[in-house]
């Protein structure tokens, strides 16, 4: 290809590949390989089924397209690659130039409703600002006089009674934690922009996780050691990568639980920003678990306030990584079957100033 139409290829933000005339790769775009986690280097010259498998759809779209020398599509396929679970895309077969080889479009389905959805928990994240300051104000102080009556209640009662005062201040306690949560949201300060070095903060929250919450987890390091730095508050990031892991501690099955912290430099993701402009988000961070995955009715309201599939829990864990992500300039989506669940945060590149 020419400097023009490389630049083109690689431009596309759907994955695409060209398969010769015995079906194997020849080229591969940016948005393929970040598509299916590998470099155009590792598939050239191997055969497309070898990862899309014997009997995938892709194959029969192939040989259709090269026979009858048409371009042939299909929406709603399962597209699975190498040990990616399959994801739902629109698949397009198209005969290129006149050796045999075949131009293969995919289209995933969900990548624009997977923005859609970030962009609408970062609306839902502001609209708990107002409430949680009112919560402060209103239920906070009050709160503080209960559990301190109860302690003096107690200083005159019996043994029999003592236990029920002791439950007072224990839900008066637990009531202050989530409020004191809630307030986070209500933090409307600018984040600080200082370059973040990401693997510092996944580091610190893995030895934080190992010596706690995740003591019996195997954790899996798979860092790109050329990712450069991010801007933003590393503190407010390490929040966000604890949040992730422990949820994934949560989520992984007590023999056998394993957590992955995997990162990428992905060029050609880039986000629309109010007003016209666009960001560019390179930066792929993934926390990777072996766990139950997240139920189906879950996924669309994964980000919202106060959604939770555990019994005891708030809902305010991943709400809040969507506000703190959001304020840093990225994207956090999710992708889960079961026995496998990634959380993934696209972030920008630090600029120098000028």
């Amino acid at each position: 290809m020419s400097a023009d139409y490389e630049a083109v290829w690689n431009a596309s933000p759907f994955p695409a590949l060209i398969l010769d005339g015995e079906d194997k790769i020849a080229r591969a775009n940016t948005a393929a390989e970040n598509f299916v986690g590998m470099s155009e280097r590792q598939m050239r010259g191997k055969a497309v089924a070898r990862y899309a498998g014997e009997g995938s759809a892709l194959l029969d779209m192939v040989a259709q397209a090269r026979g009858a020398g048409v371009s042939y599509a299909q929406h709603d396929i399962d597209v699975g690659w190498a040990d990616n679970p399959p994801r739902v895309a629109n698949v397009q077969a198209a005969p290129f130039g006149d050796g045999g080889d075949v131009l293969l479009q995919i289209q995933p389905r969900g990548i624009a409703e997977k923005m859609d959805r970030s962009l609408s928990s970062r609306a839902a994240a502001r609209s708990v600002t107002g409430m949680a300051a009112m919560l402060a104000h209103e239920i906070k102080n009050p709160l503080a006089g209960i559990s301190g009556a109860a302690q003096l209640l107690a200083m005159s009662l019996g043994e029999d009674d003592q236990e029920l005062c002791a439950l007072i201040r224990e839900e008066a306690e637990r009531i202050e934690k989530l409020l004191s949560r809630v307030e986070q949201f209500g933090d409307l300060r600018p984040v600080s922009r200082e370059p973040v070095n990401i693997h510092d903060v996944l580091n610190r929250a893995k030895l934080s996780a190992e010596s706690g919450f995740a003591a019996g987890v195997r954790f899996v390091e798979d860092y790109d050691p050329s990712l450069p730095p991010t801007p933003g508050d590393a503190d407010q990031l390490m929040q966000v990568a604890l949040n992730l892991i422990k949820n994934a501690a949560e989520a992984v099955p007590k023999i056998g639980g394993m957590i992955t912290l995997r990162t990428a430099y992905r060029p050609g993701v880039m986000l629309s920003l109010p007003g016209g402009g666009r960001e560019s988000l390179p930066l792929e961070i993934s926390v990777i678990d072996n766990g139950h995955g997240v139920a189906e009715d879950m996924k669309k309201d994964l980000f919202e306030p106060f959604v939770s599939s555990k019994a005891a829990g708030s809902g305010l864990g991943l709400a809040l990584v969507s506000k703190i992500v959001s304020q840093h300039g990225g994207v956090v989506e999710c992708e889960s079957e079961p026995g496998w669940t990634a959380f993934r945060l696209l972030l920008p590149v630090w600029k120098e100033k000028r």
